[in-house]
């Protein structure tokens, strides 16, 4: 499995006044879209969530999102490595994605931009 990048996961109170510094940081545009409740901006490799506070507990959790070529590999690996699958592979706005416990109990989301 090729590991392609990773995004930090931040969780912010203001998404409208968060957003315009990420972008001049990263050098980019935001790619927003909802999620559950929670409004996120894809920036580089920054992703910001706001939202119910309950919601964002959750997603507190997730250490950070890796992107990978292919979910379905990903999960094969992880399975075979001893991870937890804690959800997915399930369909999103722009691929698939999963989330997995390792060994260790860190949680990590992995996506793919596959159909």
């Amino acid at each position: 499995m090729e590991i392609l990048g990773a995004s930090l996961r931040i969780c912010v109170d203001d998404l409208e006044a968060a957003v315009p510094f990420y972008e001049r940081l990263s050098g980019g545009r935001a790619l927003r879209f909802e999620r559950g409740g929670v409004q996120v901006a894809a920036i580089g490799s920054f992703l910001l969530m706001s939202g119910p506070e309950e919601e964002l507990e959750i997603l507190r959790k997730v250490a950070a999102t890796i992107a990978v070529q292919d979910v379905d590999e990903a999960h094969r690996l992880l399975t075979d490595l001893g991870a937890r699958i804690l959800a997915g592979p399930v369909p999103t706005p722009v691929g698939r994605n999963l989330l997995a416990m390792h060994p260790d109990g860190s949680v990590f989301e992995y996506v793919d931009q596959r159909g």
